[in-house]
């Protein structure tokens, strides 16, 4: 199913059956003009937490509030047409039992027009997300390195190795069991995500995993280069925007400084008498 031959957005089931087929395509998105942007490229944009990290300066994304996410989620809802949005859970907002859960997917759906909500976690969220599920809220599981966890994890480190991979691999078994439409792999070792991709049912989205995975996703800032100092392991960049920008803020300041900007083109005549 590519984004030049489909008409309307994709849906949760449509997503599900890509597995194994054409890999799927996603980046996160913050803003209606990077939506804009993705929308005829994407199968789904994410409005990751990592909105936390990447504009708002946080040091983690454990300050992301539900309120960002709305604020951003409507934000990019307003550039989608093509792409199936999914919008991330923010850390509090459901870890404390399905109820909570309910409450806050429910909202965010709501008042951003996601048609699916995000969240992190394996054998312990299954119950949760078999409870959203079957009162109509689509869920994407998101197991390996979750970066709601990196207080108890130690770190932004590679999850799996040695003793972890039964552990994530029950993760994904009890997400997909328990009605995931798909999930993200993050920071797994590419033996692993490809033995995960071939046992579960469910898409598998790798970002740091496998090329092997079903689809994969970045985050949009990441592979545009927008950062010049920071770079992960796992990201391919395809543009240099950040030090593009920083060259034309430079150029720009020394205009304004030499009093070249703004030019007469720039600037508007007087009004000719009569007229």
């Amino acid at each position: 199913m590519s984004a030049t031959a489909r008409k309307t957005a994709p849906l949760p089931d449509d997503i599900l059956a890509m597995k194994g087929d054409t890999p799927i395509v996603s980046l996160t998105a913050y803003t209606t003009p990077m939506a804009r942007m993705m929308d005829a490229h994407c199968d789904f944009v994410l409005v990751g937490d990592s909105v936390g990290m990447v504009l708002h300066g946080l040091p983690s994304t454990l300050g992301v509030t539900m309120d960002m996410m709305i604020m951003h989620g409507a934000a990019v809802a307003r550039g989608l047409e093509k792409s199936m949005l999914v919008i991330d859970m923010p850390f509090g907002s459901y870890e404390e039992g399905p109820a909570q859960a309910f409450r806050n997917a429910a909202q965010l759906m709501r008042e951003t027009g996601a048609v699916a909500v995000k969240l992190e976690g394996g054998e312990h969220m299954a119950e949760t997300i078999a409870f959203l599920v079957a009162r109509g809220i689509p869920v994407m599981a998101h197991i390996g390195l979750t970066p709601q966890s990196i207080n108890t994890l130690g770190g932004y480190k590679v999850q799996g190795r040695d003793d972890q991979a039964e552990q994530l691999l029950a993760d994904a078994r009890a997400i997909a069991d328990a009605g995931a439409f798909s999930v993200v792999l993050e920071k797994v070792p590419a033996t692993l995500a490809d033995q995960i991709t071939a046992e579960i049912p469910i898409p598998t989205i790798g970002i740091g995993a496998s090329a092997g995975c079903d689809g994969q996703i970045l985050v949009v800032d990441d592979m545009l280069g927008l950062f010049t100092a920071f770079k992960p392991k796992f990201v391919k960049r395809y543009a240099q925007l950040g030090t593009d920008g920083e060259a034309a803020i430079a150029a720009y300041a020394a205009d304004v400084r030499a009093r070249s900007f703004p030019a007469e083109e720039h600037t508007f005549a007087d009004k000719a008498p009569g007229k």
